[in-house]
């Protein structure tokens, strides 16, 4: 009888995971044992990054945001309770793309802050 060796599909199984180690350095790009621990905990950090990016995206944006408040004569804080206080719905991403943009409009916007504080 002749000895099932599961060629095609263990060739196939090998060939998708050395090309998700496309890049890697030294033998975790061609030696199976170590490929496999590498490509694992590069898509672990891969989805850890991902989520993590968010937040990194909004602390850049309330960093910009803070710097532009303060040229206009308010804290971050201030601003964001005095935008609140008048109704108005612009999130930290187009607050933060109006202070480093279009300075003149986000002095108008925190002007309308600073009225509704008052």
């Amino acid at each position: 009888m002749v000895r099932a060796t599961c060629a095609v599909a263990r060739k196939k199984r090998k060939k998708r995971l050395f090309k998700r180690a496309k890049g890697f350095w030294g033998d975790r790009k061609n030696h199976i044992r170590l490929t496999l621990d590498a490509v694992m905990k590069a898509m672990a950090f891969a989805t850890e990054h991902r989520k993590k990016k968010k937040s990194d995206f909004r602390q850049l944006w309330i960093q910009r945001i803070g710097v532009a408040a303060k040229m206009n004569g308010l804290s971050y804080s201030r601003l964001i309770d005095g935008l609140t206080k008048a109704g108005c719905k612009i999130d930290r991403k187009m607050l933060s793309e109006l202070a480093v943009n279009d300075p003149k409009a986000f002095a108008a916007v925190a002007q309308t802050a600073k009225s509704a504080l008052a």
